[in-house]
C-alpha cells in the first residue's frame, strides 16, 4: 500500500470491522442501511455496527438517512480512496489488516 492509502486507512478505518461494513455498504450503493439489518447480514452486534456506521458517517464516508446509512463519501477524492482500498484488499488482505490493525503494511 502507498503512503496515501495507508494514511487514509490510519485515519478513516478504524477497525476490520469498519472496513467490512464500508465494503459491503458500497456494494449496494441504492440501499439504506439500518443498523439492525446490517448486523444481521453481517452477523455482528447491533451496536457495533451502529457505532462504526456513524464513525463512518463522521469521516465522510457514509451519509444519515433517517434511521440508516448510505454509502455516500463527500467528496469524489474520498471514493476514489475506498475503491483503492477495496482493490487492495482484495489483492494484498494482510497488508490491509496489518495497516488498519497498526502493523504497518
Amino acid at each position: 500500500m502507498d503512503a496515501d492509502l495507508r494514511a487514509f486507512v490510519g485515519q478513516a478505518i478504524p477497525s476490520v470491522l469498519a472496513l467490512e461494513v464500508l465494503l459491503f455498504v458500497r456494494a449496494w450503493p441504492a440501499t439504506i442501511w439500518a443498523p439492525d439489518e446490517l448486523a444481521a447480514v453481517l452477523r455482528h452486534s447491533v451496536p457495533s455496527c451502529d457505532a462504526i456506521m456513524a464513525s463512518l458517517a463522521s469521516r465522510g464516508l457514509l451519509a444519515r438517512r433517517g434511521t440508516g446509512y448510505a454509502y455516500q463519501p463527500d467528496s469524489p477524492a474520498l471514493h476514489h480512496l475506498v475503491v483503492r482500498l477495496e482493490s487492495a484488499y482484495r489483492e494484498r488482505p494482510v497488508a490491509v489488516i496489518n495497516a488498519i490493525v497498526g502493523k504497518g503494511a
